[in-house]
């Protein structure tokens, strides 16, 4: 069975004091209580950075300008392949509010490693490490 190749932009979002924003899928999301960049499905004919920039308006309520492609990675789950394009992003309007994730943090580069990511995440979250 052909699994279906699903294509999700992600939003790496870096504030003043150097930390990254981290966001805990929900319990009843796929892939439950783990932690991903935020973010979410690109739609037919959409480009990739207005797709995350709706996304985030969407899921986090504030606006970002997306400006960089920062990693790719195709992942496969159980009945679908990600294909993951994280994308350096920065705020410029409001506040990120978890309204769909459990919760939202920031954390130093150094620290992400401290938490259970979604599988398709931890290439882009070990090149954050590995950059500094």
């Amino acid at each position: 069975m052909l699994k279906k190749i699903i294509k999700v932009v992600a939003a790496i979002m870096e504030n003043e004091h150097s930390e990254i924003l981290c966001a805990l899928r929900s319990p009843n999301m796929s892939i439950p209580n783990m932690w991903e960049f935020p973010g979410g499905k690109v739609e037919a004919n959409e480009d990739l950075f207005s797709a995350l920039e709706r996304e985030i308006e969407e899921e986090l309520s504030c606006k970002i300008e997306a400006h960089e492609i920062f990693n790719e990675n195709t992942h496969e789950y159980d009945t679908f392949i990600i294909d993951l394009i994280a994308i350096k992003s920065k705020i410029i309007g409001g506040t990120p509010i978890a309204s769909e994730h459990s919760k939202l943090i920031w954390l130093k580069r150094e620290n992400l490693d401290s938490l259970k990511w979604a599988p398709a995440d931890i290439p882009a979250v070990e090149q954050l490490i590995y950059e500094k």
